[in-house]
């Protein structure tokens, strides 16, 4: 009997991309554009020969063609060299061979530390964090005290799933709210689509417009060479807007089911389906059992304060401070100490549970090194600059929106193979953030066609959550697909329309 295949994660696939890489190193032309970047009061640009101080104004930048306001560099909105329109010049070859590609995984690393760190440091939070209880605890208590009122359970917790995906990227954790939800949403006379759209649909549909999501809006615009707070009104305006129309859609739904459970697409398509809990994994009894419900004691409260406070501590310190990755990597690490000292967490089960949380974005950490390996190995062979220049050739006088319309699909079917988000933005962004400019798009418009492409697929994709999704509710993929498709078909024409109406804003 032969074992069925599993398509490549995302490491193997990164590797293969970046011998694909060095293999072009052989084969395109070398080239490189001049560089202009921030140093201290000055301009600085870096030719093939010397480096050129320049002032800091609005003249100089007009007068390279550069079209982009002094103020974001000023601000640090634009973090990285950014290409200089008009002066690509030809230069040696200099092909990747077998020790380069085996060196560009630890550079990549080693050029991502901080915000390498800043994911291992974030997932030791978390874990600190799930070991209070404090978010199991909160929901089950939100259950419970909403008994009766399911409707507007629905609308709160889909809110919740969907903030927390937003502001941290809440995946994987989410499986733990299945055997909580699931047999108090059955109890009420639901099916089984009803819990499932409101975790795997909140946290899907929270990853979309992402606000504060360090695996995704932070780390891919610290790659485009931007500052992730640029666009961050229109994320959260989104944000709003897409989680009304998943509570909406829903509601509509549920609202079905309980007037004809015969309505029910888990009925017609998959049959009388069991469900796979009797209880919830916290050892606790359903919602409605008085003796068990968790209460919400006042550490309990104070520490989804602290969780809370965190990541708005977070965003303000990066408006308001000039925070990076130093700055908040120190927040997260003082917040798990602190939740420690209030729980009284033994010390070895705090190191214990931090180094787990750790260890489980040890992954996420690998990923984020190896992509950045890709563009080691086309810049040390000086042909990233050459790719860009081309392909900037080949867009030069499309409409703007064709453009990003264009990249909105470009990542919507790339994402079928590569659901690392983190994975995805350290790949790609560094030759697409570099053409937005040349091209007159807005970096943030580039990431926002990212995040909007990625997480429109992560509804359907099978190398992302939503098997092991399915598994939790016993359902199949069939009656998903049939579930959500007129939903995404919304979401898919919202994100364009939110793209175009972007980079005119």
């Amino acid at each position: 009997m032969t074992s069925k295949r599993s398509f490549p994660g995302p490491i193997p696939i990164l590797m293969i991309v970046i011998i694909l890489a060095a293999i072009s190193t052989w084969l395109l032309p070398a080239g490189q554009y001049n560089k202009l970047s921030v140093t201290g009061k000055t301009f600085t640009m870096i030719t093939d020969t010397n480096e050129i101080a320049l002032p800091l104004t609005q003249q100089t930048l007009d007068s390279l063609g550069i079209q982009i306001k002094v103020e974001k560099f000023v601000k640090g909105e634009i973090r990285k060299p950014i290409s200089v329109p008009g002066s690509f010049t030809k230069q040696k070859r200099n092909p990747q061979g077998f020790i380069p590609i085996l060196q560009a995984p630890i550079k990549g690393i080693i050029d991502s530390i901080d915000i390498i760190l800043f994911c291992l440091i974030i997932g030791g939070f978390m874990f600190v964090f799930n070991e209070t209880g404090a978010m199991t605890k909160g929901i089950t208590w939100l259950a419970h005290s909403m008994k009766g009122r399911e409707h507007w359970l629905i609308a709160i917790l889909t809110s919740v799933f969907s903030f927390f995906a937003a502001s941290y990227g809440m995946a994987e954790e989410a499986l733990v709210f299945y055997p909580i939800l699931v047999p108090l949403f059955l109890a009420a006379g639901y099916d089984l689509l009803v819990p499932l759209a409101i975790i795997f649909g909140g946290t899907s549909i929270g990853c979309l417009p992402a606000f504060s999501n360090p695996f995704s809006v932070i780390i891919a615009s610290n790659a485009a060479g931007i500052n992730w707070m640029d666009g961050l009104t229109q994320r959260l305006i989104l944000w709003v807007i897409v989680t009304a129309i998943l509570v909406w859609y829903i509601l509509r739904y549920a609202a079905k089911i309980k007037k004809d459970p015969t309505a029910s697409l888990v009925y017609k398509i998959d049959g009388e389906v069991k469900p796979l809990y009797e209880v919830n994994i916290s050892n606790a009894r359903l919602p409605g059992q008085e003796t068990s419900t968790p209460k919400l004691d006042w550490k309990t409260k104070l520490l989804l304060f602290i969780y809370i406070a965190t990541f708005l501590t977070m965003i303000g310190g990066v408006v308001f401070l000039d925070w990076w990755t130093t700055e908040m990597s120190a927040l997260f690490l003082a917040s798990s100490i602190l939740l420690a000292v209030i729980t009284r967490l033994n010390e070895k089960i705090f190191i214990r549970e931090f180094i787990k949380g750790a260890e489980s974005l040890l992954s996420v950490a690998f990923i984020i090194g190896v992509a950045r390996g890709v563009t080691i190995v086309l810049n040390e062979g000086h042909v990233s600059d050459s790719i860009l220049f081309y392909t900037a050739n080949m867009v030069q006088g499309i409409q703007p929106a064709f453009f990003i319309l264009g990249l909105l699909l470009f990542y919507i079917v790339f994402s079928i193979f590569i659901q690392s988000s983190s994975g995805m933005a350290v790949l790609t962004m560094p030759i697409i953030g570099a053409l937005a400019i040349l091209v007159n798009v807005p970096g943030r418009e580039i990431v926002n066609s990212y995040l909007y492409g990625m997480c429109l697929m992560s509804f359907l994709a099978p190398t992302g959550m939503i098997l092991p999704s399915l598994a939790m509710v016993n359902i199949s993929l069939k009656t998903w697909f049939k579930f959500i498709m007129p939903l995404l078909i919304l979401l898919t024409i919202i994100c364009m329309l939110a793209l175009v109406i972007g980079i005119y804003l």
